[in-house]
């Protein structure tokens, strides 16, 4: 008897073990509940049925997307992403109100799913510590209300159509340490309440919209920043000098803006990637703080000024870059001695420049993918090698002889001395 009981016990034990944590309660909370059925209510269009598991009765800890603390059944996250490559997967309708329900949400993550508008009533989920809605086509104006969401530290509403000034909501929010504000339409100044933010923030992104105004002054005091990112506004004037004590940035994008010289000296001990292009700099050589650094792989510097003989430049390193776009400046020299030195380098743009070498010395490794060398003094002939870039340019040099088999167009070998064969004109016998 005792062998059989003992055994039945086991039995007992194994299986409760294999039960989830919850079984005792066949759903979690009755809020929590009534706010996801709320959510999925205000859906009218789920064309992946992304919302199918979500049934009124069940153990809502189970639905897709949802995550929950499992020993008081409480909901604690949200998460529903749909193909960025297939809008028509996303879904529409509302975002519910009742949303509000979900007490315990620590993160709330919404991408490419939804157009709509962020309601007022998000300021309700004050426990909320990432609230990530990027690329949902949210339109209308950021609601004051999220100034209540204090526990957060990574706001994402980049890639929507938000549109109207940032507002002044920032001074409630010290514990970010994410902000991603980009590929809107937000126009006016960076507020000022942006500068509470100073101690933690850490990334700063909000490119691609329509900002105007000098860039603060205060953006220099954020000594903890990794990434800032102001690209393709509408800032004018001159760069802050305070930009000096940005010693510990690593991705800087001011490029697309109407910013002039001069440009302030900075002391960034390794910067990963920049872009200063196509503004109204004229900076005459490429900063010595970016030929020093050990890591860079992106070095962007179209049309900035840049008058230099590219032998003579002498980065630390060039092992790492991926990157390199130094476009529309008056740049001589040959590019042999760069190029042929970077084994990971994925793209190089030199076009409308004074470069001036025998392209078939060109020896790059076998991850390039993009060429443009237009517009320049380039001679000798097309090789093998360069036609079986995926992205290339060569047009307007001095190349001459036949164009080895390719796929591109004629745009691509125009205006040079005496290239023949396809796509241009049969060579001469």
């Amino acid at each position: 008897m005792n062998l059989i009981f003992t055994t039945t016990l086991l039995i007992l034990l194994t299986i409760s073990t294999l039960l989830p944590l919850n079984a005792n309660g066949a759903k979690c909370h009755v809020d929590d509940e009534s706010g996801l059925l709320a959510f999925k209510s205000g859906i009218k269009s789920d064309p992946t049925s992304i919302l199918k598991t979500w049934i009124a009765g069940t153990d809502c800890c189970t639905w897709n997307g949802v995550g929950c603390l499992f020993d008081n059944k409480r909901v604690t996250s949200l998460s529903l992403s749909g193909d960025t490559e297939n809008p028509k997967s996303f879904l529409v309708g509302t975002l519910s109100p009742l949303l509000s329900k979900l007490k315990y949400l620590d993160g709330l993550y919404l991408q490419n799913l939804l157009n709509i508008s962020i309601p007022s009533s998000i300021s309700a989920l004050t426990r909320v510590t990432q609230l990530k809605l990027g690329n949902n086509f949210l339109t209308g104006t950021i609601p004051e209300s999220i100034k209540n969401l204090k526990n957060l530290t990574y706001l994402s509403l980049q890639g929507n159509q938000l549109s109207g000034n940032i507002p002044e909501i920032f001074t409630s929010l010290s514990n970010l340490i994410i902000l991603e504000l980009s590929r809107n339409k937000f126009s006016g100044k960076i507020p000022l309440s942006i500068s509470s933010l100073s101690s933690n923030l850490r990334y700063l992104e909000v490119g691609h919209n329509s900002l105007s105004g000098k860039i603060p002054d205060f953006l220099g005091k954020f000594k903890a920043l990794d990434t800032l990112d102001l690209s393709k506004n509408q800032f004018s004037g001159t760069v802050p000098k305070s930009f000096a004590n940005l010693t510990k940035i690593f991705n800087l994008d001011l490029s697309d803006n109407f910013l002039v010289d001069p440009f302030p000296s900075m002391n960034v001990k390794g910067i990963e990637s920049l872009d200063l292009s196509r503004n109204m700099f004229h900076l005459k050589e490429i900063p010595k703080w970016v030929a020093s650094s050990p890591i860079i792989y992106s070095l962007k510097l179209a049309h900035c000024g840049i008058k230099i003989k590219l032998d003579d430049w002498k980065p630390s390193e060039t092992f790492f870059y991926d990157y390199i776009d130094l476009s529309g400046n008056e740049i001589s020299g040959s590019a042999i001695g760069l190029l042929n030195k970077t084994e990971y380098l994925i793209e190089f743009r030199g076009s409308e420049n004074l470069l001036k070498f025998d392209l078939g010395s060109l020896r790059f490794g076998n991850k390039l993918k993009v060429l443009d060398l237009s517009h320049n003094l380039v001679f000798g002939k097309v090789t093998k090698s360069v036609v079986g870039i995926e992205k290339l340019n060569v047009s307007y040099n001095h190349l001459c002889g036949e164009i080895p088999k390719n796929n591109f167009s004629a745009s691509v070998f125009v205006g040079n001395d005496c290239l023949c064969g396809s796509p241009l004109k049969p060579c001469k016998v």
